[in-house]
């Protein structure tokens, strides 16, 4: 039998030494693993909540703006070697969070939305987002 091919989590700093390149000896140890996980050579998952982690950080802490932020890990959401399950759903939230002045876990709950996964927010913005949603 065949042993499953190893997934790797990416963690937020990781992400960030790469797209950065602030750091002498971290980012270019992330930048060879990203490399490895563009060209496909390596499976990796980039999860939602370090995908928040990630815009949170480049916005706040980094003051990058919003188009480059959603174009920076757009970037890497396409890569080969990524696997995610919800890539689609993920792209949708950072061009959501893009085209928005919302933030990214609303922009995220509104890309996974549908009619079986119903949004139940008290959150205005989720008419804006144009998030399937129920009023308690």
């Amino acid at each position: 039998m065949k042993q499953p091919k190893k997934v790797y989590l990416i963690d937020t700093n990781i992400i960030l030494r790469f797209l950065l390149g602030d750091h002498s000896e971290l980012s270019p140890k992330a930048t060879a693993f990203m490399s490895k996980v563009a060209n496909g050579t390596v499976k990796a998952e980039m999860l939602d909540v370090v995908t928040a982690e990630c815009v949170y950080v480049m916005e706040k802490f980094y003051r990058i703006p919003r188009e480059k932020i959603s174009e920076k890990l757009s970037k890497i959401l396409n890569f080969s070697g990524i696997v995610n399950s919800n890539r689609s759903e993920l792209l949708q939230a950072l061009l959501k969070f893009e085209t928005s002045n919302t933030d990214i876990v609303d922009c995220v709950l509104a890309a996974m939305s549908s009619s079986l996964r119903v949004v139940v927010s008290f959150d205005k913005d989720m008419l804006k987002l144009k998030a399937v949603t129920e009023t308690l």
